[in-house]
């Protein structure tokens, strides 16, 4: 019995051993078969998602190097900018109060004797022809200037004479006794688009022909405070003191900027830098050489930008126009019609959105022509024509009637 026990537990073992290593088998042969089966099935799947959008991306314009190559167009803008400093006589009152206000409000600045001071006044030039000509800003050479030397690139240094200056526009033109100095050629600043890629060229900090990259941040920048007639290019190239004067370049090495000034909390570059556009100094340099002056239009009256209290007190719905704020007695405009309080919408059928965009528009306009002027008095709209006068005849005319 013991035997027969023994037998057939010997027999159920080898048969269950046996199941085991058959299903072992089939398992080990299944997964085997799978792995070509499942490479051909994703071979013919649709590619993925990312791969499709990825090709879909427009290919990068950054060169191999990481940024723009401005070496050439650098190299050359260089050359024609120059250094200048200008010897200024600043008369200050010789009085150990002078600085006071109160002081000075009350004796005034005759109580003591006055004495001449020297101020040296440091910047940049373009030049902007082969016989010498130099356009700077006007802050550059300043008042009751003595005496102007321009640094050139090959370290020549001339004295300049001053041909004329625009403190509207803060140009001012300097006439070098040279001929055959490489020049910057005038630029279309009219075409300039905002995240173009521009150069500031110029003498910061005495630092002669320093050149920074940045872009044109904005065009058209008024009420910044620098000049009486603002349309500034605004950009992130870096620029100082000493700046001023300067060249602003396009990638195409042709200026579109003469660089005026900063935004800054701290004296020194913090990102939003100025500059006249070309368009603009190049009107005021051809007035320079043709009369000394710039001959611009000018009005017989005085407007303002509109603030929200004025509106609501004028019940206009937005502040968009020039408030009419002063007029003379006698004059053209208000025998035209014109009254104290009007609100321009538009000059000559181009619509006015503040005051500076309108004096704009009456510096371009030409001399002796008439303006229509589209206002609004008491909610109803009309139009008045006024003359356009030269801006030298319409301050004498202010000045005879008080």
């Amino acid at each position: 019995m013991r035997r027969l026990l023994l037998s057939l537990m010997l027999i159920l073992a080898g048969f269950v051993a046996g199941l085991v290593l058959t299903a072992r088998m089939r398992i080990a042969g299944d997964s085997r078969a799978e792995t070509p089966a499942a490479a051909a099935a994703a071979a013919q799947r649709p590619a993925a998602p990312v791969a499709q959008s990825r090709e879909a991306l427009p290919a990068p314009t950054v060169a191999a190097s990481g940024g723009p190559d401005f070496t050439r167009i650098a190299g050359q803008a260089v050359k024609g900018v120059a250094n200048i400093s200008s010897l200024q006589v600043v008369r200050t009152p010789n009085s150990p109060f002078g600085n006071d206000p109160f002081f000075r409000y009350f004796f005034g600045d005759d109580l003591f004797e006055s004495r001449d001071r020297r101020s040296l006044s440091l910047g940049s030039g373009v030049m902007i022809s082969s016989d010498g000509f130099v356009v700077t800003n006007n802050h550059v050479v300043g008042q009751n200037m003595s005496e102007i030397t321009v640094a050139l690139a090959d370290k020549r240094e001339i004295r300049g004479r001053l041909v004329g200056t625009d403190p509207g526009t803060d140009i001012a033109l300097i006439k070098l006794n040279v001929s055959g100095v490489p020049v910057v050629p005038w630029g279309d600043s009219s075409q300039l688009k905002i995240g173009e890629w521009v150069l500031a060229i110029g003498s910061p900090f005495q630092l002669s022909q320093t050149v920074t990259a940045g872009i044109v941040s904005a065009t058209g920048r008024t009420n910044v405070g620098f000049a009486d007639y603002e349309d500034f290019i605004q950009t992130d190239a870096a620029i100082n003191p000493g700046n001023s004067g300067g060249a602003l370049i396009n990638s195409r090495g042709e200026l579109i900027g003469i660089n005026t000034g900063i935004f800054s909390q701290s004296g020194g570059y913090q990102g939003i830098g100025f500059a006249v556009p070309s368009n603009l100094a190049r009107h005021v340099i051809d007035d320079l050489m043709k009369y000394g002056e710039v001959r611009r239009g000018a009005i017989d009256f005085r407007v303002d930008s509109l603030t929200t209290e004025l509106a609501d007190q004028l019940g206009l719905s937005q502040t968009r126009g020039a408030i009419v704020t002063q007029m003379f007695r006698g004059s053209p405009s208000l025998e035209a019609g014109l009254r104290p309080g009007d609100v321009i919408v538009a000059f000559n059928g181009q619509r006015i959105d503040d005051a500076s965009q309108m004096k704009r528009m009456v510096s371009d306009s030409k001399i002796g022509s008439t303006a229509t002027l589209r206002v609004v008095r008491d909610g109803r709209t009309l139009d008045v024509k006024v003359p356009i006068q030269s801006s030298a005849s319409a301050v004498r005319s202010r000045n005879r009637r008080g």
